[in-house]
């Protein structure tokens, strides 16, 4: 009878500890801060944020949903023109790469593809472009706990095409990530 109880036991609980091992959460959201170096054709640095809504299909791939916002004065010979104000913002989507090998970080890389749109404005005069951009990078998370991490460093090389013209531009960003369903 004892024998039957224990085995019993171990039956009932062994579906469980599996499900409980399952470390990868269906869901990832994350927001923070982003820097931009944008070139167009002289260099412009602008501050923003980043955030994006990830779904895990598996333990390594998910889709991803990347959107950003930067704003900031174009500075010319390391001077800055403060009636000039300039913003861009990317709304990109593709698929993302996570390594779930270690407890303490997940590195991960990604491919996204979607639109930027840039605004600049001086003396009450604004000009405006949408355009194709496309992004590949990939970053490290730090995890604290199963629901919590932080993005140590997100870094992108972000192609955008305004008037035809190619950019080449550097984005980078950090915060933090919020994971759900397990």
């Amino acid at each position: 009878m004892r024998k039957l109880f224990v085995v019993a036991v171990l039956g009932l609980a062994f579906p469980w500890s599996a499900f409980a091992q399952e470390s990868t959460p269906k869901a990832e959201v994350f927001g923070g801060y982003s820097y931009f170096r944008a070139s167009d054709p002289t260099t412009i640095h602008l501050n923003g944020w980043n955030g994006s809504i990830a779904g895990n299909l598996n333990d390594w791939f998910g889709v991803v949903g990347d959107f950003s916002g930067h704003y900031g004065s174009p500075s010319i010979f390391g001077i800055g023109i403060p009636f000039v104000d300039v913003n861009q913002h990317s709304f990109l989507f593709g698929p993302r790469l996570s390594y779930r090998g270690n407890d303490k970080v997940t590195p991960f890389g990604h491919f996204l593809i979607g639109i930027s749109r840039a605004n600049a404005g001086a003396f009450g005069l604004s000009v405006s472009d949408t355009a194709l951009a496309a992004a590949a990078g990939g970053g490290v998370d730090i995890n604290l706990n199963d629901t919590v991490a932080i993005r140590a460093v997100q870094a992108d090389y972000l192609m955008t095409r305004f008037q035809d013209e190619r950019q080449d531009n550097l984005r980078l960003s950090f915060g933090v990530v919020f994971r759900f369903g397990r």
